[in-house]
């Protein structure tokens, strides 16, 4: 499970800090947009508590999600340095809670003035993109199967409590949701749950699912072992 020490070694202690102190503090509710796409974008938010889902319409109008953002995650840095900044991806709120919102053009100003903030902004973003590049290369490169794979891996990374009877999922997942990680329908992504459940790889309870065998997973999507940190949910 990523531990919020994991989270702030990415982040470092004094961008948390900036954040905390030039941000504004904003309440965020459950079914509400913190901003959607397309919107003149202002600024970037660090999230205090609350969970957020970050997704991305097609073409077809199809939602497909990208991240599940908790405590201490970054939301809306890809409006950074741009010129008439607007938000790609919708931020939408799964559970109340709140978040820092600071302004661009002083986030930007702080990251000009201080190099070692400025560095460790980079670094970050680094591990952000690589994390997201793993992300679409699970979907492109081993089909639908391997997307529902690797998104029950990641998912167990971010979100896995360890007991006797395997990895337990500690937020609730839909089918549905699941589906929308996938880039495909609910209907394809049932009949793959069902067909895991009769192998006793997977088990689900009141939307909670429990993995039995996360190695068959691993093996089946020829995970390549990346670090935990490269291989989450948000």
């Amino acid at each position: 499970m990523t531990t919020d020490t994991q989270t702030e070694n990415l982040l470092t202690n004094e961008l948390i800090e900036l954040l905390h102190s030039a941000g504004r503090m904003i309440e965020i509710k459950k079914g509400a947009f913190l901003f959607q796409e397309g919107h003149p974008a202002s600024e970037m938010f660090l999230i205090l508590s609350g969970r957020i889902q970050i997704s991305k319409m097609n073409a077809e109008g199809e939602e497909l999600y990208l991240r599940l953002c908790s405590r201490h995650d970054i939301v809306g840095e890809l409006t950074l340095f741009t010129e008439d900044p607007r938000y790609i991806f919708n931020a939408k709120v799964i559970e109340d809670g709140h978040v820092a919102g600071i302004q661009l053009d002083i986030l930007e100003k702080a990251l000009f003035q201080n190099s070692n903030l400025g560095y460790q902004f980079i670094k970050w973003m680094n591990d952000h993109i690589r994390r997201t590049m793993t992300k679409f290369r699970d979907l492109v490169l081993y089909g639908k199967k391997g997307a529902l794979y690797s998104t029950l891996i990641r998912l167990s990374n971010s979100y896995g409590l360890h007991k006797e009877d395997g990895i337990h999922i500690t937020v609730p997942i839909t089918t549905q949701d699941l589906a929308h990680f996938c880039g495909t329908a609910r209907e394809i992504v049932s009949r793959m749950l069902t067909d895991l459940k009769k192998r006793k790889i997977i088990s689900i309870d009141h939307k909670k699912i429990i993995i039995h065998n996360i190695g068959y997973l691993k093996v089946e999507n020829d995970c390549g072992n990346c670090p935990v940190s490269h291989c989450t949910i948000d």
